[in-house]
């Protein structure tokens, strides 16, 4: 009997080692467009993003299912052609900075395929001989059997960002966080890049944020997010090992949520 309890206990250890002991179980990764160059630049950088696939890479090895939400600044916004250029109608332009995004994602896939990640890139928007449409079902099945997930092309409609499309795929997916990868170490009363006295805050309310205007993220993702109670961790992913931080729940840059923030004594 005490040879089955220890071999009993055992086997639970081997199994409770596979799982993940602290973080997140499923976390949505929202990566600018602007996160594959290096500041200031346009186009793709593979070294960038090569440095990106593998700080993701190292997050779902500890134990997080991982979809990425991508942007497409980098190549192309389609509100950039909303005064510059009246021959383009500005619906238009949107559908252009969405592609652009299936763009990002298929570097993105390369890049994280090209270190033994198993991906699958979805699109908002049906172009079947380039990646899956994004079906809910599909996706939640791709990320229970541990596949890292991109998620292109916004919601597949104009008018809407790429912030607001990262807030609605964290909802339908059921994800624990939502990830807001950023240039700075998490959100400040002003732009610390601008204002070098900007004061840094460690966690805020909903209710704080909308009554500073505090402008991180757009204002109609962050709405979604406090109506269904889903947290925000702003950081800087280009301090290495901070995407494996956020998605292992390590304290760092700004966690947004409906807890109050306690007053200061």
């Amino acid at each position: 009997m005490d040879i089955d309890a220890e071999q009993r206990s055992s086997v639970a250890a081997k199994s409770d080692s596979s799982q993940p002991t602290t973080g997140f179980r499923r976390a949505v990764l929202k990566l600018s467009g602007e996160s594959f160059v290096p500041t200031g630049e346009r186009g793709i950088e593979m070294r960038e993003v090569l440095h990106i696939a593998t700080q993701i890479q190292r997050a779902q090895q500890s134990g997080c299912q991982i979809a990425v939400v991508i942007g497409g600044g980098n190549i192309l916004r389609g509100a950039q052609f909303k005064y510059a250029n009246a021959s383009i109608q500005e619906a238009t332009a949107h559908y252009m900075g969405m592609l652009a995004t299936v763009i990002n994602g298929l570097a993105l896939q390369d890049a994280l395929e090209s270190i033994g990640c198993e991906t699958r890139l979805m699109s908002a928007i049906r172009m079947d001989g380039v990646c899956e449409s994004y079906i809910r079902r599909r996706a939640d099945r791709h990320l229970s059997k541990g596949r890292i997930i991109i998620l292109a092309a916004g919601t597949g409609g104009p008018f809407v960002t790429t912030d607001t499309a990262a807030a609605l795929r964290s909802m339908e997916l059921e994800a624990d966080i939502l990830l807001k990868a950023t240039r700075v170490d998490g959100v400040y009363s002003d732009d610390p890049e601008k204002n070098p006295h900007a004061i840094f805050y460690q966690h805020l309310d909903f209710i704080s944020v909308q009554r500073q205007n505090l402008r991180f993220m757009d204002s109609t993702a962050i709405t979604h997010c406090m109506e269904n109670d889903l947290p925000i961790l702003v950081f800087n992913f280009k301090k290495d090992g901070n995407i494996e931080r956020a998605a292992s729940g390590e304290r760092i840059g700004t966690r947004i949520d409906s807890q109050p923030v306690a007053p200061k004594v």
